[in-house]
């Protein structure tokens, strides 16, 4: 990460409406998309985390999660969100963020972090997995409706569930950048390396690729698979597929 950048816990309203400023300039979304000043105000108020990353006294970047109750009354935490400025992109600081995120998970005994990203984005995919150590066992059609931002490409908003069991033996060795030998690898699900291009030049070809993923994994899934382990070459991104349990 840039030397020059702080993260800070937010509390101020001015900074939650900076944060409102920052998702238009993200993701281009429509004024009735974008997350308003009062969510990150309860959010902060009632257990959740509102993060926000500055260079010098310019916001470019944050990161919320909110309390969650799951059956039998199992808490965790729903990371909504964590946006970069493009200038800032690739300098480490959105996984400082996630890792400031675990640190509030494990200070406050929640032993599971979950949040959402879409399984055409090769390199959140990397993130996720490689980087953070989260696994992945669901996978949910069209979460968010078609939304007006530019990065969705009018797609339908599948996205996979990433799992973070923040104190998991796996997530310790990959936080903490030791080895860590994964389970073996069972299937795999690849996409070219240009969805990106092609999801811009050519929509009805990415909408193919996204229901052929769609259906690869929600079969997979159903064989109490789970994503392991992601590889990334010059021609493809790959899922890894495997069978897993909580250590």
């Amino acid at each position: 990460m840039t030397p020059d950048i702080r993260i800070d816990q937010l509390s101020k309203f001015e900074e939650f409406a900076e944060i409102v400023s920052l998702q238009k300039e993200i993701w281009g979304y429509d004024e009735i998309e974008l997350l308003p000043q009062r969510f990150f105000i309860v959010a902060n108020k009632i257990g959740g985390q509102v993060l926000g990353a500055f260079d010098g006294k310019k916001m470019v970047a944050f990161c919320i999660c909110i309390p969650g109750l799951k059956e039998h009354g199992k808490t965790y935490l729903h990371s909504h969100m964590l946006g970069v400025l493009p200038g800032y992109r690739n300098t480490g600081v959105g996984r400082q963020m996630k890792l400031k995120q675990r640190q509030y998970a494990l200070a406050e005994g929640v032993p599971l972090i979950e949040w959402t990203f879409d399984p055409l984005e090769i390199k959140n995919a990397f993130f996720n997995i490689e980087r953070l150590g989260a696994i992945i066992r669901r996978y949910v059609y069209n979460q968010y409706g078609t939304t007006t931002s530019h990065l969705h490409g009018g797609l339908p908003t599948d996205r996979l569930v990433p799992e973070w069991w923040v104190a998991s033996e796996r997530a310790q060795a990959i936080c903490g950048g030791q080895p860590f030998t994964r389970p073996e690898t069972l299937a795999r699900i690849s996409l070219p390396s240009n969805i990106a291009e092609i999801r811009r030049e050519r929509p009805e070809e990415a909408r193919a690729l996204q229901t052929e993923l769609a259906e690869k994994f929600s079969d997979l899934f159903r064989q109490n698979l789970a994503v392991i382990g992601f590889e990334k070459t010059e021609q493809a991104g790959t899922y890894l597929l495997g069978q897993w349990e909580l250590k």
